[in-house]
């Protein structure tokens, strides 16, 4: 993740600043005696505030503090959904002395060697141990996108994952962790669609095929489903903003992304399945959809289905 690298008051000086100056109105105060131009705070991210403060934070802390939780998975890149950025974690490999400040919430815990990695100037926590650490301490769905994110990307993997949970037996939150890793499937391509699934499994719907091929009775390619339920005869697709941005529909405009993606659905439709959408704003109240996927079953039938669908390989 790009974001502006803070400046030491002692550096600052040695580079002709006063302290007038560093207080004065070209400048912000990041954390303290740490400092960035104040154009450089313009257009930032949540998350890249936050490696700007973590950056300055860690350089302030002792060498054997680790930058780790949800700061560490903010330096690895993955993606956040309501886990709270006010403060930044570090964990020292030690087994008290953990305290939290306005800023900063230190943890001390046992921390090995192989467990940390350096991104730029800052020691962080691998991906494997970060995404262990957030399930024992975030809710189930905060942990899934953080999770799936990391599958996703290719940023650790299922047998990584399982070291890392055999390493944190013991540790407080460690079952709730082995519940988040098992339903971990980095096949869900965005926030959202992991909030749909932690939405489906607790509403008790059989697990989806998330990314699902489907072809034609002579074999064409129709297209990939965001969740296909074989069981119901239903096919969920989560209709998040991303898919008609220009980085996804190329040469299309999207009016002529809308058209395509209704023809497929219509298409759909004709072999026998039923296509249930919802949107970001639905996750937050999901009973409406839910409901219509679990109509689904009484509405379809099976036999009738027409053409083939291939499950995508699990991430």
């Amino acid at each position: 993740m790009d974001a502006p690298l803070p400046i030491s008051r002692c550096r600052a000086v040695t580079e002709g600043f006063t302290d007038r100056e560093l207080h004065g109105p070209m400048w912000r105060r990041v954390h303290r005696g740490a400092y960035i131009r104040a154009e450089q705070t313009e257009g930032l991210r949540v998350e890249e505030r936050h490696l700007v403060l973590t950056r300055a934070v860690a350089e302030g802390a002792s060498r054997e503090a680790v930058v780790s939780h949800v700061s560490a998975s903010v330096a690895h890149g993955l993606t956040h959904w309501k886990v709270p950025l006010a403060r930044v974690h570090l964990t020292r490999d030690r087994s008290t002395g953990g305290r939290v400040t306005p800023r900063v919430t230190v943890h001390s815990t046992r921390t090995d060697p192989d467990e940390v990695v350096r991104i730029g100037e800052l020691r962080v926590t691998s991906v494997a141990r970060t995404v262990v650490d957030l399930a024992r301490t975030v809710p189930f769905e905060q942990a899934v996108v953080i999770g799936d994110s990391a599958l996703r990307l290719g940023k650790t993997t299922r047998a990584d994952l399982s070291d890392q949970l055999a390493r944190a037996t013991g540790r407080p939150g460690a079952p709730a962790a082995r519940r988040v890793v098992d339903f971990l499937d980095g096949r869900s391509e965005s926030a959202g669609e992991s909030r749909s699934r932690v939405a489906m499994h607790a509403a008790g719907l059989p697990s989806p095929e998330p990314q699902a091929i489907l072809e034609s009775p002579t074999g064409r390619f129709i297209g990939r489903a965001d969740f296909l339920f074989p069981e119901l005869g239903a096919i969920g697709e989560f209709d998040g903003l991303v898919k008609y941005g220009a980085a996804l529909r190329g040469s299309r405009t999207p009016e002529e992304v809308v058209i395509a993606e209704k023809a497929r659905e219509d298409e759909l439709r004709a072999l026998g399945w039923i296509v249930v959408r919802w949107t970001w704003n639905d996750l937050d109240n999901p009973a409406s959809w839910l409901t219509r996927l679990t109509r689904a079953a009484t509405i379809t039938t099976p036999a009738h289905r027409l053409g083939t669908w291939t499950p995508a390989e699990r991430i």
